[in-house]
């Protein structure tokens, strides 16, 4: 069996002051920092073979803290990338929602039909994440591996393993820092832990509780 912990990065200004992302790479704030310590200490009792992130810094720098428990190195792995948000990077949330209202709407009510102005769709992010999942099983069988990623492509992922469509995108949790576990055996994905953030407890007047 081989699992997977799947870990969203620690939290950015950008998440605390609600602004688009995606490719923008931003590194991680105080609380950031302290949360990726704190998701270390949680994994720290696995036994840890690899350790892959996204090449963006907030889950490059999440990884590293984590890889600080193993004295392991930290592989960047492209198909975990955040997704592309085109022209809505480094927007605000309150400015997109009133000059894209339209665009807005669907993407809440209907995220797997849309294609943001210059950016990708959630179908092409599941394509080259899942490909990424797929590649790490096949290199670690039955080892335990950490993937360090982003709200979207956690997301992405998980509505994958669990084999429905991206519609579902929004019925899906990801804190900042959350560690989700998957099993991989025998040809079939098990969630067995999802956004969990018990390790976060020590923040839990500081760290941020919703889904941005």
């Amino acid at each position: 069996m081989t699992t997977i912990y799947l870990v969203r990065h620690g939290q950015t200004a950008w998440n605390k002051e609600e602004v688009f992302r995606g490719r923008t790479d931003i590194p991680l704030n105080e609380i950031g920092i302290r949360e990726a310590e704190l998701a270390g200490e949680y994994l720290k009792g696995m036994d840890i073979e690899a350790i892959y992130s996204s090449p963006l810094s907030r889950a490059k720098e999440t990884a590293l803290r984590i890889a600080h428990f193993f004295s392991l190195e930290v592989q960047p792995l492209e198909g975990i990338t955040d997704m592309s948000f085109g022209k809505w990077e480094g927007r605000p949330l309150k400015e997109v929602q009133v000059d894209d209202a339209e665009l807005y709407r669907q993407w809440r009510e209907e995220p797997h039909l849309v294609r943001l102005p210059g950016g990708e769709t959630l179908d092409e992010v599941r394509v080259r994440a899942m490909a990424a999942l797929e590649e790490v099983i096949e290199s670690h069988p039955g080892r335990n591996i950490v993937l360090v990623s982003h709200r979207v492509v956690n997301k992405v992922i998980i509505c994958g393993i669990l084999g429905i469509d991206n519609s579902h995108f929004w019925q899906i949790g990801q804190d900042t820092a959350a560690i989700n576990r998957i099993r991989f055996e025998r040809g079939r994905y098990v969630l067995s832990l999802l956004n969990e953030t018990c390790h976060l407890n020590p923040l839990e007047t500081e760290r941020l509780k919703r889904d941005f």
